[in-house]
């Protein structure tokens, strides 16, 4: 059964690989276009896995492997928390804080650029990585890519949104899955995590932004030039309010806040943070003159993409978590950094948890790791397939494997020297 899943797995993830190409051949086939999509593929190698287990160990044991020891709360939370800030009023808020930020730099598209990249990653450290991701997206699709970048530039501004936005959740032990995993079984609390990773993250985050900044500065100053004042310079509630909703009160803004509040201190307890939505959804009903329509068909999709993810990264721990427990801690850093891009790294600290007596250089070594390679594929990260679904449109509806790691290469390299040297 190991070595079936394993296959499975392995050829999911070329599934991964080769879903553009897929998509980009569907040409009206609705079957091609719907294996094309990247959001579906673990969810659909979950069908012969599911057969598989059946046929080898009988319907009981996959009962009980699929209800009792896969945890959906990390995929349902997800889900919660994309919807929640993909909202009318949190984009306007964040995005009223970035302005102000990206104002002090004359708000160019580099300043923009660069408020986004630093700012929003850090953002995940009290709204969450999944928030981070979706509020980050957003304004850089309405404030970088509506501009049309380059193709070269388009992929490093992906690679270093994903590589900052998992290593920028870390400053806090309930915002970062991978940290999620580690800090109960381990006693990490937000002194630990502030002390271990806190100086290493302010120092990585903007190192990663600005050697990408200072190697595409002459393609920021041509964009700067073909800004449209109207689209680009209108504050988001003003552009909203010119299309017919309301302006937004200062206590819808407050009780979206707290509904975010509730979803994140409750991350652990998915009775209560889902309660917390369905109460948020009948809100935003009844205050639907200044919303914006709700949108679910992305958080849905990036949550079926890692339920499918969970299902399957649970039978993998046979040669993983062996294979973590070998390992000195300069290896095991680097073992974690290369699986990664092949596991979500939540999967990874999860199966270090299962190795007994890790001493605690080995434990910071896999969780650096681990988050350290969250940018190099979109399956390496929990929020990743949330930035991709955001912004694909930008990448004609493609986002290729290997321009995404071209474009997250130089900032893990960056992410690892800083945790590995200082």
């Amino acid at each position: 059964m190991n070595t079936i899943a394993t296959t499975i797995f392995a050829l999911a993830i070329l599934h991964t690989f080769l879903a553009g190409r897929i998509g980009a051949a569907a040409h009206g086939r609705p079957l091609l276009r719907f294996l094309g999509e990247v959001e579906v593929v673990f969810g659909l190698w979950a069908v012969p896995l599911i057969a598989a287990m059946t046929v080898v160990q009988g319907w009981d044991a996959t009962d009980r492997y699929l209800t009792e020891s896969v945890s959906y709360v990390e995929p349902l939370f997800v889900v919660v928390i994309m919807a929640l800030t993909s909202t009318r009023p949190i984009v306007n808020l964040a995005e009223t804080l970035l302005r102000r930020i990206a104002g002090l730099g004359g708000g160019t598209p580099g300043a923009w650029w660069l408020t986004i990249l630093i700012v929003g990653p850090l953002l995940g450290s009290f709204i969450t990585e999944p928030g981070a991701m979706t509020l980050s997206a957003l304004l850089l699709a309405r404030q970088f890519f509506d501009l049309s970048p380059s193709r070269r530039l388009a992929y490093a501004t992906l690679g270093v949104l994903f590589v900052n936005v998992s290593i920028g959740g870390t400053l806090t032990p309930f915002a970062a899955p991978p940290v999620l995993m580690v800090a109960r079984p381990w006693d990490w609390d937000l002194a630990f995590m502030m002390r271990e990773f806190g100086a290493r993250v302010l120092i990585a985050l903007p190192l990663t932004t600005l050697a990408y900044f200072l190697i595409f500065r002459r393609e920021f100053n041509s964009l700067a030039m073909r800004r449209s004042p109207v689209d680009v310079d209108m504050p988001a509630e003003d552009a909203a309010a010119s299309g017919g909703l309301l302006p937004i009160p200062a206590w819808i803004t407050a009780a979206h806040v707290l509904f975010m509040v509730w979803t994140v201190v409750n991350a652990h307890y998915p009775v209560l943070f889902l309660g917390g939505f369905l109460l948020f959804l009948g809100f935003a009903r009844a205050t639907a003159a200044y919303q914006s329509r709700i949108e679910l068909k992305t958080p849905l999709l990036v949550g079926f993409f890692l339920a499918g993810l969970v299902v399957h990264g649970g039978m993998q721990g046979w040669w993983i978590g062996p294979l973590l427990g070998r390992l000195g801690e300069e290896p095991l850093f680097a073992v974690a950094t290369v699986l990664t891009a092949f596991n979500d790294n939540a999967l990874i600290t999860y199966l270090a948890t299962l190795v007994p007596d890790l001493s605690l250089a080995l434990k910071i070594a896999v969780v650096q790791g681990a988050v350290a390679g969250g940018g190099l594929t979109v399956i390496a990260n929990a929020p990743n397939p949330a930035g991709q679904a955001l912004l694909s449109r930008f990448f004609d509806d493609d986002v290729r494997p290997l321009g995404l790691l071209a474009g997250a290469a130089v900032p893990t390299l960056l992410v690892i020297a800083v945790f590995r040297l200082l």
